[in-house]
């Protein structure tokens, strides 16, 4: 009953809309791509824009099979709040999300041969998710639908097919409107074969028009915010960092990870995706991951907790974000976000991993390498000497660790330094070992109690 009166109450406000003689001022923009953060920045910079230009109605442009529900939601939100009528222009599809963010404008047009619908909850893999999602998303649909005067329950059909709405579904299957469909239900308030046609019909083809700028820099940061490409950049610091860490030095892999890293933060963070704290963690984790390389050589709790920094950094720089709490001026990540986003990590984990088997595997044996490689067999015969040979007299002789062997160092015998490498884990500095055998110019030493201890 209390969905009966909203439905009517909503549906005469509506009736109260200005007229469309009183839209002189038309904002347009489109929404013809996957819905995510990009489309969420278009649609969020639309709204603002249209504000400061003092628009008095704004058009969208729709064609989407759907996207991201935590972007489509923020949408939805925007356009709920905004203070400037909203209508849509569906040219094709509005399926999931795109159907999500339609019942939220104040009046929806379709195309003849355009759908509306689909809304159920799906995972990265195209399978349909757990039920608490499936609850989350009806509600919306019906506030969103109540919101603007349109029949919660078809709204609600349209994400489970289990609810009946006598005369639209009586099959249990999720519910999809044609144009025709949703004029006949009353779902729809037009169907136009273009949109200069819409603006005929509504007598808006002498208003003044704006289209949405899409060029320039915000078409750059527009490129980067795209989940494809985004993808790619992780790989590009996942793969940098693991090259660096096999030969520790500023190589190229390290350039390319920190490129990789500042094209992946700073359009996030332009977004509003990337909060300052997050891009800290980042930057802190690589501190310590840097400390683990140069300072004390090895892979200990430095290293662990860097990658792991890092990690946590780039999942929560692809998420959105609740609002702030207030006094503290720091938002957390929306829950359901999250965890698109450790799946995206994960995915980008994995093809990085893949990648970087395959390049060690087969990069060697490449044209490519071979051209950049020096291939020239240093013969003794041309006058080619080892340096600083290990003299067999070494074998059984003590002396004392230089600094840590975790597992390779520096150890001194007779007041000269050897390279030496432990095996017996890590050796602490100033504990006295003893030389067990050598391998390539490398000292093999034991702690001098364990050699005892076997003899």
């Amino acid at each position: 009953m209390r969905n009966l009166v909203l439905f009517l109450l909503y549906g005469v406000l509506g009736l109260l809309d200005l007229p469309a003689q009183a839209y002189q001022r038309i904002y347009r923009f489109p929404i013809k791509q996957e819905i995510a953060a990009p489309v969420r920045k278009i649609v969020l910079d639309g709204l603002e824009e249209a504000k400061e230009w003092e628009a008095d109605l704004i058009l969208i442009e729709m064609d989407t099979y759907g996207g991201a529900v935590d972007a489509a939601d923020d949408i939805r939100t925007a356009l709920l709040n905004s203070p400037i009528p909203v209508w849509v222009y569906i040219e094709n599809n509005a399926a999931s999300a795109g159907a999500f963010i339609s019942i939220a404008c104040t009046k929806i047009f379709m195309k003849p041969g355009a759908t509306m619908g689909a809304a159920t909850v799906v995972g990265s893999d195209g399978e349909k998710v757990d039920e608490k999602y499936q609850s989350f998303m009806r509600a919306k649909m019906r506030e969103t639908a109540l919101q603007r005067g349109r029949n919660p329950s078809i709204a609600e059909a349209m994400v489970d097919g289990s609810v009946v709405v006598p005369g639209v579904n009586d099959s249990g299957k999720v519910v999809s409107l044609t144009s025709s469909e949703a004029l006949n239900l009353g779902f729809s308030d037009g169907t136009y074969s273009s949109l200069q046609e819409l603006l005929r019909a509504q007598g808006l083809e002498n208003s003044e028009q704006k289209e949405f700028d899409s060029g320039g820099a915000r078409s750059l940061v527009l490129f980067f915010l795209r989940p494809e490409v985004s993808g790619i950049l992780l790989s590009i610091i996942l793969l940098g960092i693991f090259f660096e860490l096999q030969s520790p030095g500023v190589g190229l892999p390290g350039l390319a990870a920190l490129i990789a890293a500042l094209l992946f933060f700073i359009p996030n963070y332009l977004e509003g995706m990337a909060m300052y704290w997050e891009i800290l963690l980042f930057v802190v984790g690589l501190l310590l991951l840097g400390l683990e390389i140069f300072v004390i050589p090895g892979f200990g709790i430095a290293g662990i907790a860097g990658g792991l920094l890092m990690l946590v950094s780039l999942v929560l720089s692809i998420t959105a974000n609740l609002p702030a709490e207030p006094g503290w001026g720091i938002s957390a990540p929306e829950p359901n976000g999250l965890i698109r986003s450790l799946w995206v990590l994960v995915l980008a984990l994995s093809g990085s991993l893949a990648l970087a088997l395959l390049a060690l595997k087969f990069l060697p044996q490449s044209t490519f390498f071979r051209r950049v490689s020096v291939e020239t067999e240093l013969k003794s015969q041309a006058g080619f000497r080892s340096s600083n040979p290990v003299d067999l007299d070494l074998i059984g002789r003590a002396g004392k660790t230089l600094g840590p062997l975790r597992p390779g160092g520096t150890i001194e015998i007779d007041g000269k330094e050897w390279e030496a490498h432990s095996l017996s884990g890590w050796i602490e500095r100033g504990h006295s070992v003893e030389v067990v055998q050598y391998e390539n110019n490398i000292l093999l030493v034991k702690p001098a109690s364990a050699v005892k201890a076997d003899t």
